[in-house]
């Protein structure tokens, strides 16, 4: 490993450690604007000058040099590099000033005011005076889209946005036009950008010439209070920030966290908050005459405890949406067993996840960093691209890296990557349950809900266990049967059992199928919104959630309750990875936390649920699923478990997988209350109806 002399102190560094990777770890600080370690290298913004001791007599750009480029000294001594001297500061300031003289000064109308890295680094290493006095060059905004606001002029051509939209987000839609002073970014044909990552261009621009459309003009970044907590989009469980003001939440931006989402978040992650405050269910609501009407919390609990004494346990079913915590999901599944209500599903979409495997049958086993070692990936009825983004991300990190062979069993859909297309359901997969194994040393399989929530989800997960065996997938020290989810409470629950019960407990096909013949008196949606409401006939339904989206329209009783970023829940990420979320801002108007109406209702029911706070709850659920004490580690199922799943009845189909999500947008209540998201659906939609004319 090479040493290397900066400022006087001596470091050994890795081979291929750039000159600005070994500065950093020897404490000083370099400036930069286009360079950024997850991204390719530009070295065309000059900023990162520094001297280095015996080469050519002028500043050298420290992102572009490897410390294996720097001869030793006469004597073999380490070469040696300064970052503070005379001739690195005169030189700092002079880009400075020649990025300053067409960079307007509109800071005080600028949303990136306050957390400008050019601002930044101008007060650091600028001057205070300027020697330029003609006109500023004036470029002509761009259109992106919905979601990203231009405003080139203040541009300095650092290329981030186009490197990220290209490198990671795996769209060749943006570039440069011209040269010199005529150097423009801008989309190729001037339309929306496509990508589902798009907005993390916007944190990536160093100036203000990329900010946010729907955050414009809206807060400074001094006036908000921000909170670290976790995203419930997706399954992904990326770390996120939610910045609010007041009960309000203004933006949310992500966190790092590398074996999850990195530093990267999806743009239906970013831009969902303004659905947090649209059409939200703020006090209870009881229907009389065919109409809803608020109601108080007495009201409305009586309301549900008349209904549940005279209806029969046998005849009640409850079913658990995408956005339920662990927390949550473990106190209605208590509720149920101390009423004898057998009936309690948590997979709304009707996959058989849980039932057999163990653990190990419903988890991403290898983890999300894990795609990172895999030298084959075969994705079984799933499309990354729409179900989890940032976890595509990975998968096309690693296929850029090479060696890494991907074949896709399902939808044939453009991943951003190329593949190897095997077919469009289960025939294609039956012809790898025999086939010999795959010459590679760490294979994966990832089976998306496309392929599991369909009649024959078992048969499918038990063939696909089967080929994963055959080809080697699960071996020692390497588990690479993958289950992808797309509801972010769905691992929680399961880990929890909110499951039908053994001895005759009905599942959500059941219960509808119930509830359609006139078999169920009464049904509790706990922000179950995805099912088919038609099927439910005269059934009374309880629906309690946060918005007034279909289960509400079709509630006999709601009970308003908080989204995930209004309380403290546990989520845990396909990957069995349990995070808590924090409390951002509170429930608006009389909506209370999930687990407090739970723990109210059941007093009102007779049967009191035995804790009377979340410390109480929790240390109750820890005794059931241990592992969701251990915030942010991943349990290891146990994989002699999966062997169960080939004990699975029935056969498979021939039909085609379809895909879990057809509009990304779109995919849960507070996506569909957000007027970001649905200016992006129909803008989707529109490019859609073209493509395919």
């Amino acid at each position: 490993m090479p040493k290397i002399k900066i400022d006087g102190t001596e470091i050994e560094v890795e081979n291929g450690t750039t000159l600005l990777q070994a500065c950093e770890q020897a404490g000083a600080e370099v400036p930069r604007f286009c360079y950024h370690e997850r991204l390719s290298i530009a070295g065309n913004c000059r900023m990162c000058l520094v001297e280095v001791k015996g080469g050519p007599p002028k500043p050298q750009a420290s992102c572009a040099m490897s410390v294996n480029d720097l001869r030793p000294g006469p004597n073999g001594e380490a070469p040696e590099v300064f970052t503070n001297t005379p001739m690195v500061k005169k030189a700092r300031e002079g880009v400075m000033e020649f990025l300053l003289i067409n960079h307007p000064l509109d800071c005080p109308i600028c949303d990136q005011g306050g957390e400008c890295d050019l601002q930044d680094q101008a007060m650091a290493y600028g001057i205070s005076k300027k020697r330029f006095h003609e006109n500023k060059r004036a470029v002509e905004d761009k259109y992106l889209g919905p979601l990203v606001k231009t405003e080139m002029t203040r541009c300095i051509q650092c290329t981030r946005c186009v490197r990220f939209t290209t490198e990671v987000g795996g769209i060749e839609e943006m570039g440069a036009t011209g040269r010199g002073e005529d150097m423009e970014i801008t989309t190729y044909l001037n339309k929306a950008i496509s990508s589902e990552l798009q907005g993390n261009i916007i944190d990536l621009c160093p100036v203000g010439a990329l900010t946010s459309k729907p955050y414009e003009f809206k807060a400074r970044p001094w006036e908000l209070r921000k909170t670290e907590t976790i995203d419930a989009m997706d399954a992904v469980g990326s770390n996120i920030r939610v910045d609010a003001r007041g009960r309000e939440v203004m933006r949310i931006l992500p966190r790092t966290h590398e074996d999850v989402n990195e530093e990267w978040i999806s743009d239906k992650t970013r831009f969902v908050w303004d659905g947090l405050k649209s059409q939200r269910l703020d006090r209870p609501y009881v229907r009389e005459f065919g109409k809803l009407r608020a109601a108080t919390w007495p009201e409305a609990f009586l309301r549900v405890a008349q209904k549940m004494k005279a209806s029969k346990p046998e005849r009640v079913g409850i079913i658990l949406g995408d956005l339920v915590g662990a927390e949550e999901a473990f106190s209605v599944r208590q509720l149920a067993e101390q009423l004898g209500i057998k009936n309690i599903d948590c997979r709304q979409d009707g996959t058989p996840l849980g039932e057999l495997g163990g653990r190990a049958g419903y988890l991403f086993n290898s983890g999300i960093a894990g795609i990172e070692e895999a030298d084959a990936i075969m994705l079984i009825g799933c499309n990354p691209r729409l179900e989890a983004p940032v976890l595509n991300a990975r998968i096309r990190k690693r296929a850029l890296k090479g060696g890494c062979l991907i074949g896709v069993i399902g939808e044939k859909a453009d991943l951003t990557y190329s593949y190897n297309y095997l077919g469009a359901g289960p025939d294609s997969l039956k012809q790898f349950v025999d086939h010999a194994p795959a010459q590679k040393q760490k294979p994966m399989l990832i089976v998306g809900q496309g392929a599991l929530a369909r009649p024959d989800g078992a048969a499918i997960l038990a063939n696909a266990y089967k080929a994963a065996m055959s080809l080697g997938v699960i071996k020692d020290g390497w588990n690479g049967f993958n289950v992808l989810h797309t509801a972010a409470g769905r691992v929680g629950a399961l880990d929890v059992c909110a499951l039908p019960a053994k001895d005759g407990g009905k599942n959500t096909a059941q219960i509808l199928d119930a509830a359609k013949a006139g078999e169920l008196d009464m049904l509790i949606l706990v922000g179950a919104d995805e099912i088919d409401m038609s099927n439910l006939g005269s059934t009374f339904v309880v629906y309690m959630g946060t918005h007034g989206d279909a289960g509400a329209h079709r509630a006999d009783v709601i009970l308003a309750g908080a989204a995930y970023t209004e309380k403290q829940v546990t989520y845990v990420n396909t990957e069995g990875r349990p995070q808590m979320t924090q409390r951002a801002s509170f429930p608006p108007g009389d909506a209370r936390e999930d687990w407090a109406i739970l723990r109210a209702l059941s007093d009102q029911l007779g049967s009191t649920l035995p804790w009377n706070n979340l410390d109480e709850l929790r240390a109750a659920m820890y005794k059931v699923a241990p592992q969701l004490m251990r915030l942010d580690q991943r349990t290891p199922a146990d994989v002699a478990e999966l062997a169960d799943l080939a004990k699975a009845e029935g056969s498979m189909s021939d039909e085609a997988f379809r895909p879990a999500i057809t509009d990304f947008y779109m995919t849960n209540p507070i996506a569909r209350a957000s007027k970001t998201m649905a200016e992006c659906s129909a803008l989707k939609n529109v490019a859609q109806l073209k493509a395919a004319e």
